[in-house]
């Protein structure tokens, strides 16, 4: 999962941006991870895909080898978004967004239809289950300090016994930078770990109104085990815009990309062919 892709940087707004570009002469494919994420743990994902699209995945704002910035918040990350398209000179993208990705991605494409010919959003929508909520609060409040890589390696395994051990040690390992007394720590940013709720500068009801507005194909794909992406919620994001199919991954949680990464492939990869085909999703 580590050949095959450059890493590159990109200055947009006085913010230096990481992200893994895989090369290829198809059609951009741009992902964003989760709140916890990096660019990396999309590249299972990202090889299998880049065949026939040019994949770019991003370290957002405060993550990975990306800058850590003063503000977050899905205004800025759409910003930022649309910054990284002008400065690669991408025209018309098509979006792979998981969890907090997929909330930037939505809210991106309501207000830039004309930048957007596709979405994939992973289990995430304008409003996240309590339970959800509560375990997210929970991970971040976790140690996040550790005397090897191995030690933190066990909190994620303890934390979800589903990815399997070179998946989940791939994840941790691209997510951990030295301090300077020779531990580990996580690389994003400790503002967003202590205070994840910057991120919501939308209320429920105009994270909503963003999702009935986006006008390009749609898939939404739900882990079938998810305690954020709520059954009843998926249901009414599909019943209030009609360009939306639906997928759901068995045996299969929140982290789509750590627990089922071949599941995800399953149901994305014809999905991807038929748009872009032109035929129906």
């Amino acid at each position: 999962m580590t050949a095959g892709f450059t890493s590159k940087n990109v200055g947009i707004d006085g913010l230096t941006f990481h992200y893994a570009d895989w090369g290829g002469s198809g059609a951009p494919l741009v992902m964003l991870h989760g709140l916890s994420g990096h660019a990396r743990t999309w590249d299972h994902t990202a090889a299998a895909l880049s065949g026939r699209y040019h994949v770019l995945a991003l370290d957002q704002r405060g993550h990975g080898d990306t800058d850590w910035a003063p503000q977050y918040g899905l205004r800025p990350m759409a910003k930022d978004l649309l910054g990284f398209l002008d400065a690669l000179d991408l025209g018309e993208v098509t979006l792979m967004g998981l969890s907090m990705g997929g909330l930037v991605s939505f809210v991106f494409a309501a207000a830039h239809s004309d930048r957007v010919t596709r979405m994939v959003i992973m289990d995430i929508g304008p409003e996240i289950a309590p339970a959800g909520s509560a375990n997210v609060a929970s991970s971040l409040a976790a140690k996040d300090v550790f005397s090897s890589v191995e030690e933190a390696f066990a909190q994620a395994r303890a934390a979800n016994p589903r990815p399997t051990d070179a998946t989940l040690r791939h994840r941790v390992t691209h997510n951990l930078r030295p301090l300077s007394d020779g531990t580990l720590t996580f690389k994003y940013d400790k503002d967003l770990r202590r205070n994840p709720r910057a991120l919501f500068d939308h209320t429920p009801d105009e994270l909503w109104a963003a999702w009935r507005a986006v006008s390009c194909p749609v898939l939404l794909v739900r882990g079938a085990d998810s305690d954020v992406l709520a059954a009843d919620t998926a249901q009414r994001m599909l019943a209030e815009n009609p360009n939306v199919s639906f997928a759901s991954i068995p045996d299969c949680g929140h982290s789509i990309t750590l627990d089922r990464p071949d599941g995800l492939l399953e149901v994305v990869t014809p999905w991807l062919a038929a748009t872009a085909a032109g035929q129906p999703a």
